[in-house]
């Protein structure tokens, strides 16, 4: 509950939508509540009457219709607003997710999966979203039915209205608590597990090639089996938890219809009710507990909403691998970068660094290769400061990067990695990632920079010609070059390349490790990879092997 209550400010913005949608809702069952009563009442008076003889039948039937009309207009409103408020609210939760999430990337000490982050960004924020048009809505409609329900019958049938009152307390509190706490273990395993079977199509999906590689076809497909098995178990005990619930608040409408019936026809024999009020009031309260169904079928689910809840909760709250400075000074003008003896490890028993010093003078480039695993990708992470060093310093115009704003030493610094992504956008919109205000001719001295203004210029329509999605539509060297146009045209004095060649054939490989001196010229360059750099480029070399970083003589 503590978890939900985090969530309610998302709400306040929606409290008018919401509110309207609860009053539609409560109109909605009062209209079927009332049409089942004045059904009752009419059709039973019609017959004590004779089949209509001397009975006015225009007002019931008028009524009739009257009430079926404003049920059917009043939920299909209430089902349009309702769903239109939930859906914004959905929105608002997966933005405000993201502002969360955000700053603390990268996730500290590698503590979620893939797929168990992917499960939260969806299905968890799916089941949270819900609540309020599955649940809450319905409940306060139903309470305040209810007790308009219970004012009628103690003003026709005291007795029978004190055995309704507490039939549908019953139903709309005691059996919802019970469920609830019958299935909150539940709904915490439904969730997790679900986030497992999530997990384990994401790893499959992007070990399929290992997966098939090394024979593990039988053991990865035993292995989600039985997580999807686990998962269907679990939605049996919940669907068998929510029938138990369902059938006892069944069996509550029917001590209720029975109390009403008893005492009913008791004052129906002193001449005190009318046998055609006595139907509708029977109907009435039929109809009265036609919101219960809705409210056990989504307490049922209450569990997988507190425990989505939850764990969404966890990711807003954790604190960042990365705290900004107390007091940020500003970076002063400057390309330079030193590393002075910089230790880092993930685990403090084992560093992936170990002393490492490196200085590069304002506008050189320096070449670092070494084996996968060596640490040259951590070595750019604590340039860029997505992690800190646990000994030594890094600075940046003698400035240690610890001290700026993260967005000052962003900006200086500019990343193209192995990762960098094409989006499913146009040529253009790609490239003004990296330079909102860039002109056109910008654009196109940026794409001739990187050799590819003549592609894209062979394009449909130029700059504005759509890139599918990961850039699909170009080839891998293609891609890459566009990447490395729109890293040209950002400002940032300092570019790292993090294995940029990744995935390319060997003469692509050249072409484009070639072209960098020149691409680059004036910038700080730290280019880190495991390809063989071309002998003739202008570049410091260096070896990173077993933590410990070796300068190679031209």
């Amino acid at each position: 509950m503590k978890a939900l209550a985090y969530f309610a400010p998302l709400f306040a913005p929606h409290w008018k939508r919401l509110a309207l949608a609860l009053v539609l809702s409560l109109i909605t069952i009062a209209a079927g509540t009332a049409l089942l009563g004045v059904s009752g009442w009419f059709l039973t008076a019609t017959a004590l009457t004779g089949a209509g003889i001397s009975f006015n039948l225009f007002a019931p039937s008028a009524a009739v219709r009257g009430f079926s009309l404003i049920r059917i207009v009043s939920r299909y409103f209430e089902k349009l607003i309702g769903h239109n408020a939930t859906l914004s609210l959905l929105s608002d939760i997966r933005r405000w997710l993201f502002a969360a999430l955000f700053p603390r990337l990268p996730l500290p000490g590698r503590s979620l999966r893939h797929g168990d982050l992917v499960s939260r960004l969806t299905a968890d924020v799916d089941n949270l979203d819900q609540l309020f048009l599955l649940a809450i809505g319905p409940m306060i409609a139903a309470i305040i039915l209810g007790s308009i329900i219970t004012g009628v019958l103690a003003h026709f049938l005291p007795a029978a209205a004190v055995i309704y009152g507490v039939a549908i307390s019953v139903a709309l509190f005691v059996i919802p608590v019970i469920l609830i706490a019958a299935t909150k273990k539940l709904g915490q395993n439904l969730v997790e597990t679900a986030a497992t079977l999530r997990a384990h199509v994401l790893d499959a999906v992007a070990g399929h090639d290992d997966i098939i590689l090394f024979g593990q076809q039988q053991q990865t497909a035993l292995r989600f089996e039985k997580t999807a098995s686990e998962l269907a178990s679990l939605r049996k005990k919940q669907s068998l938890a929510t029938s138990i619930a369902g059938a006892s608040v069944q069996a509550l409408t029917g001590l209720a219809l029975i109390a009403i019936l008893f005492t009913g026809l008791r004052t129906l024999e002193l001449d005190a009710i009318t046998g055609a009020l006595l139907a509708g009031l029977v109907f009435a309260v039929m109809g009265s507990f036609e919101a219960t169904n809705v409210i056990i079928r989504s307490v049922g689910k209450f569990g997988q909403a507190a425990a989505s809840a939850e764990r969404l909760k966890a990711v807003a709250t954790m604190p960042p691998a990365i705290r900004e400075a107390a007091r940020p000074i500003a970076l002063p003008e400057g390309n330079d970068i030193h590393f002075e003896n910089v230790t880092f490890g993930y685990g403090a028993s084992r560093p992936i660094l170990e002393n490492i010093h490196l200085s590069l003078a304002a506008g050189e480039h320096v070449a670092i290769s070494g084996p996968s695993g060596s640490g040259k990708s951590t070595l750019l992470a604590l340039l860029l400061r997505l992690a800190d060093p646990q000994k030594g310093s890094i600075t940046i115009a003698r400035t240690d990067t610890r001290d700026v704003a993260l967005a000052d030493l962003h900006a200086r610094v500019a990343l193209l990695s192995q990762d960098s992504p094409v989006f499913f956008d146009t040529v253009r919109n790609n490239l003004l990632i990296a330079q909102p205000q860039a002109t056109d001719a910008e654009l196109w001295s940026a794409l001739r920079t990187a050799r590819l203004e003549q592609t894209i210029r062979a394009l449909p329509l130029g700059l504005d010609t759509m890139i599918g999605e990961t850039g699909a539509t170009l080839s891998a060297g293609q891609a890459r070059r566009l990447c490395l146009a729109r890293t040209l045209l950002s400002p940032a004095g300092i570019v790292a390349l993090d294995e940029p060649t990744a995935g390319l054939d060997r003469q692509t490989e050249l072409e484009f490790l070639s072209d960098i001196p020149a691409a680059l010229a004036g910038r700080t360059v730290l280019l880190v990879s495991h390809a063989q750099i071309p002998a003739d480029l202008p570049l410091r070399r260096f070896i990173l092997a077993h933590g410990e970083l070796e300068e190679q003589s031209s």
